[in-house]
């Protein structure tokens, strides 16, 4: 997201002609979010209101975590779900065809031929897990720590649910023969 803004403000610039703008570019910043500046008493009826982004340089928000504590998260929230895949498809009598494989950061399960295929995956670039539903369709995890916690959690930010939680509602349509507990798991709701 950062780079599109630099990418935008960068043409601004250049459409300005503007070469000393160019050069502050460079610098990286943070956007505040949207504000409405009231309209003038002069403004016309399509100018009503106009919104604006403020450009600042805060630093980034509590939440948003190194690259490092991404690494050990991420490898233990992928290493966590891979037992708990292969425990649940050792045990289930009814998924024939269950298949966990984990290897380079891609977690495949196979849940057999009429469930289809999950896979759960590292996007270290974007500092998230990408999860891939054979019933939902692609979700995109952010890990959050919220301010004052010493654990965060995987966050689907569009809808707020958790990684964990998606896997315990789909799993458990799957899986019906035994119990099914994935917030049990590090870094589900907190924990």
């Amino acid at each position: 997201m950062n780079r599109i803004r630099l990418f935008l403000r960068a043409v601004e610039a250049l459409k300005n002609g503007d070469r000393y703008r160019q050069i502050a570019l460079l610098v990286p910043r943070n956007f505040t979010p949207l504000t409405a500046i009231k309209p003038s008493s002069n403004t016309s009826g399509k100018e009503r209101l106009n919104l604006s982004r403020d450009c600042s340089n805060q630093t980034e928000p509590e939440y948003v975590v190194d690259s490092v504590t991404y690494d050990r998260v991420c490898s233990e929230t992928l290493h966590a779900l891979t037992d708990y895949f292969e425990e649940l498809t050792e045990n289930a009598t009814d998924l024939a065809g269950a298949d966990v494989i984990y290897g380079d950061g891609v977690l495949s399960v196979n849940m057999g031929a009429d469930n289809g295929v999950y896979v759960i995956n590292r996007q270290k670039p974007n500092k998230q897990i990408w999860l891939s539903s054979p019933t939902t369709g692609p979700k995109r995890f952010d890990y959050v720590v919220q301010p004052g916690q010493a654990n965060g959690h995987w966050v689907y930010k569009h809808t707020g649910v958790t990684l964990h939680e998606v896997l315990q509602q789909e799993i458990t349509k799957i899986v019906t023969k035994q119990p099914v507990d994935f917030m049990k798991l590090p870094y589900c709701n907190g924990h």
